[in-house]
């Protein structure tokens, strides 16, 4: 099974170094020295490893036979693919390889359908669950077990127990709620303005 562990930058330096957009969450294992990785497109590869390091907190990568800067720059945007067995499970208990969760259905806890994950986000402060809705948006969930309280590979679900407002509908309802309120905060406002006025009647 072929995975993406990550996207190329910009070329950095003279050498033939490149940054890279990590996408996968053993970067270790998957971006060390020595490793073969396909590429999308495949005319730019297969591309071997030759040494990587973290400069102010970018991963950059040399790949064998990539030797100057110009060599570097046109691998840009280009992806690295690696090939895993479907079969294997990563290390730790509570993590997931991004073609597990790819298509499980995304529900709240009373069984509520949101969508179906189409997609996993890797960026530098957190991983986003691509979701698209049965109308066709997309959603994004911040895959963090505060928001992503289950995984349930043998039923196929995720559940989820989103903040108001991450998801369109809450949002929706949280600002009729508002509109309701604000609603009956003109009424008493009115109703206050006519007492007065009577009041002032009386007094007159």
């Amino acid at each position: 099974m072929q995975l993406v562990v990550a996207r190329i930058g910009r070329a950095h330096g003279i050498k033939g170094d490149v940054t890279v957009e990590v996408r996968t969450d053993e970067p270790e294992l998957r971006l060390g020295p020595g490793a073969v990785l396909l590429t999308d497109p495949a005319s730019a590869g297969p591309l071997t490893i030759e040494s990587g390091k973290v400069h102010s907190g970018r991963l950059l990568l040399r790949f064998e036979g990539v030797r100057d800067r110009n060599a570097a720059e046109a691998l840009r945007n280009t992806l690295l693919i690696a090939e895993i067995d479907p079969e294997e499970l990563p290390e730790e208990e509570d993590e997931y390889y991004d073609h597990q969760l790819v298509d499980l259905d995304v529900v709240l806890a009373d069984g509520t359908e949101v969508g179906v994950i189409t997609e996993i986000s890797h960026l530098p402060s957190q991983d986003l669950l691509i979701v698209e809705r049965p109308d066709g948006t997309e959603l994004m969930i911040p895959f963090v077990e505060q928001i992503v309280t289950e995984i349930d590979l043998e039923n196929q679900k995720a559940v989820i127990d989103p903040p108001p407002g991450l998801i369109d509908d809450r949002a929706e309802i949280a600002s009729a709620r508002d509109a309701e309120e604000g609603h009956a905060a003109e009424d008493d406002a009115e109703e206050g303005d006519a007492a007065e006025d009577a009041a002032e009647g009386g007094k007159a």
